[in-house]
């Protein structure tokens, strides 16, 4: 790194572990599942004010905002945005899961922080507001800006018909969509999404279909020997060409030693409050990873394909498919800048070079990478979740935080 030991230790001597652990009690304790993350920008606001940054206020829509926090530097020295969800991969509220970290209620045990959010990802924004913290108490006077962007409306979530709408379901990036499209544009981004500080260089995108059966509405009295038009039967038989075709095409999918998947994650049928009928359709939906070499537009042809074959062997079962998310892979090179220098602070603080990884879940930088926005996810976790839900290790976080306050300083440069 260009920046001095003497400098760097003078940099990470400033990260408080208290105030780290303090402040992600407090936003864990804020719930803010997708669609209600306004609490969670309020505190956010008032945490980056209090840190002396500029912050802009993004109402993308009623109830929900995205929170900006500018940085000013001395120069005209790069960019580099920490861009960071406040919404929770669930609500808090789910019955079937009762662990303590599944639970807007942080919990401190054994050295780890339990709470929904710590992992995804509020606790990359705890990181972010305490690495500038550490910056300023050394009193280091950055060439470029630094943005800290709290967004809404990350998790992989989406509206569907007219069943399934409101801004619960509006996810999938919403928030970052809309900052880029409202005028900031950083020259690069650190997503700390929960990676175990590992840099992950390429993550897989996601294309969701629907793939339907009609069939007769007939009165369960009227129904003998007639089973085989009821829309049920007839995905039981169009779900087994599916599970054929599937590895197939994951084969097709795979990137870096990574295996594509296709996920059947909802059948829907018929009426639960009247089963006293045959259902006239049935809906099987899919979640097709996709790797960032392979265009989304590719993807979708490999389903209609699937689905023009249905049609043709099962031709009168009224099969018809839409996609309704499109999300693509993302990819940073190995050599660029952003990454060679998280390596030099990540060895810096842990002694070693982070790992490598590529996976199979999307984040933001799907949506940086389009406007040209150079991004890299690595971020704060401690293995995967067990029983107890989402935990994070206090250790974790001080370390992370020591190599973002680095990462900065070397990609905005230090004015002497």
């Amino acid at each position: 790194m260009a920046i001095s030991e003497s400098l760097a230790k003078k940099i990470t001597e400033q990260v408080r572990e208290d105030e780290i652990v303090a402040m992600a009690f407090d936003v864990v304790n804020i719930a803010s599942p997708t669609g209600e993350e306004l609490e969670m920008s309020k505190y956010m606001r008032g945490a980056l004010e209090a840190a002396g940054l500029q912050v802009s206020w993004q109402e993308v829509e009623e109830g929900r905002a995205n929170v900006i926090g500018r940085w000013e530097g001395a120069g005209i020295g790069k960019c580099l945005m920490f861009n960071g969800h406040m919404d929770t991969s669930n609500t808090g509220r789910e019955t079937f899961l009762t662990g303590i970290g599944y639970k807007p209620r942080a919990v401190l045990k054994n050295g780890m922080i339990y709470g929904l959010g710590i992992y995804n990802m509020k606790g990359a924004l705890v990181c972010y507001t305490q690495a500038v913290k550490a910056l300023q108490r050394a009193n280091v006077r950055l060439a470029g800006d630094v943005l800290i962007a709290a967004v809404v409306g990350e998790i992989e979530k989406t509206q569907w018909s007219d069943e399934f709408v409101g801004k619960e379901y509006r996810g999938y990036g919403a928030g970052t969509h809309y900052m880029v499209n409202h005028g900031v544009l950083p020259d690069m981004c650190i997503l700390g999404e929960p990676t175990d500080m590992q840099i992950v260089l390429s993550h897989y995108g996601s294309v969701w279909a629907r793939i339907g059966t009609r069939g007769s509405y007939v009165h369960t009295a009227f129904a003998a020997g007639r089973e085989k038009d009821s829309s049920i039967h007839r995905m039981h038989e169009v779900l087994d060409a599916i599970y054929a075709w599937i590895p197939g095409f994951e084969s097709q999918t795979t990137f870096n030693g990574k295996t594509g998947v296709v996920n059947i994650g909802c059948i829907r049928g018929g009426y639960p409050w009247r089963a006293s009928r045959t259902p006239d359709r049935t809906d099987v939906f899919l979640d097709l990873r996709i790797p960032p070499n392979m265009p989304l537009a590719d993807a979708r042809r490999s389903v209609k394909t699937l689905v023009l074959d249905l049609q043709k062997r099962f031709p009168d079962y009224g099969i018809d498919f839409e996609t309704f998310v499109s999300v693509p892979g993302a990819q940073i090179a190995e050599n660029h800048e952003l990454v060679r220098t998280i390596d030099a602070a990540h060895a810096r603080i842990m002694g070693a070079s982070p790992r490598r990884d590529t996976v199979l879940w999307c984040s933001d930088a799907s949506v940086m990478t389009r406007f040209g926005i150079e991004t890299v996810n690595y971020g704060p976790s401690s293995g995967p979740r067990d029983p107890e839900g989402e935990k994070v290790g206090v250790e974790t976080f001080v370390n992370i935080t020591k190599v973002y306050a680095l990462a900065a300083a070397e990609i905005c440069g230090v004015v002497e």
